[in-house]
């Protein structure tokens, strides 16, 4: 390989990894803010992103909706069962005082009750894409080569990016969210009702997940099996911190290159294996990620 043709894959492998990055950026960041406020990794993640997918399939294949009509139901539904996900089974385990476990299992629960409901359907049958409301010219920058869509879907997370971080820094709920992230019981003395915040923080993170599979889905095919992406956005937030909204968009964008790198200079069936490679390295070299802070030890 000359170096000119090193040069080539590497402009390509990054800025290809920045636009899928982007979208594990978004995905990191749902799993973070439940983790944050919760203490509970959101195992049923990557099927919320699913049914975000199929809640904008149906009603453009089944009802002939508009495009934006669909957008807004699939964004709408996700919030919906996601917060009512939190509601009706999180805060009654937490409330029976379960612990870290059985909130794990019923995350897991939730999960195949997702993939469940999709295949009853009919829709899971059959791979489908959503269409592409940007077409898919061609764009080259430097020597590599893009798509308009490909340029849509890194804006779009970015202003997505940007309008949690106002919310989270200029709004009052978003200021009672980074308060229960970081002291839920400190933040329920001085007023905040912390079974309101963790429900609407289930439902921006439902958000999330809907557009992230808006987004990526038109790149892709949907399968009731899709979730697996999750996958990649526990690599992004592990390798970024797991506790850490801004290290979870750092973890996504290295997770997406790693990964196109990978593909481009060892091989396409080496990719499945880059992440954790990733995760590995960085544990090792900085086991609370990269902007994880300082370890924290725990009696037990």
């Amino acid at each position: 390989m000359s170096p000119s043709d090193i040069w080539l894959f590497v402009q390509q492998g990054v800025l290809s990894g920045i636009v899928t990055g982007s979208v594990y950026a978004l995905l990191a960041v749902a799993i973070v803010m439940v983790f944050k406020t919760t203490d509970v990794p959101n195992f049923s993640q990557g099927e919320i992103f699913m049914a975000g997918g199929y809640a904008a399939l149906f009603p453009l294949v089944v009802w002939g909706w508009p495009y934006w009509g669909a957008v807004l139901a699939s964004i709408a539904v996700t919030a919906l069962l996601a917060a009512a996900f939190q509601r009706v089974v999180m805060q009654r385990v937490t409330a029976s005082r379960g612990v870290g476990v059985q909130l794990v299992i019923a995350t897991l629960g939730f999960a195949y009750l997702l993939k469940g409901l999709v295949r009853k359907t009919g829709l899971g049958d059959t791979p489908r894409s959503l269409p592409s409301l940007v077409p898919q010219d061609p764009v080259m920058i430097g020597q590599a080569s893009l798509t308009l869509l490909d340029l849509a879907i890194f804006g779009s997370a970015v202003v997505v990016m940007v309008l949690l971080y106002l919310m989270f820094t200029r709004t009052r709920t978003g200021q009672a969210m980074r308060a229960v992230g970081m002291n839920p019981r400190g933040a329920q003395i001085v007023g905040v009702k912390l079974g309101t915040i963790r429900m609407k923080i289930w439902a921006l993170t439902g958000v999330i997940s809907a557009i992230s599979a808006l987004l990526i889905t038109p790149k892709i095919l949907i399968t009731p099996d899709i979730g697996h992406i999750a996958i990649l956005a526990y690599a992004a937030a592990i390798v970024g911190g797991f506790a850490s909204l801004p290290g979870a968009v750092v973890g996504g964008f290295i997770i997406g290159i790693v990964e196109n790198l990978v593909g481009l200079f060892i091989s396409s069936n080496a990719i499945v294996v880059a992440p954790f490679v990733a995760i590995m390295v960085v544990l090792l070299v900085r086991p609370q990620g990269l902007l994880g802070g300082k370890p924290q030890v725990k009696k037990v």
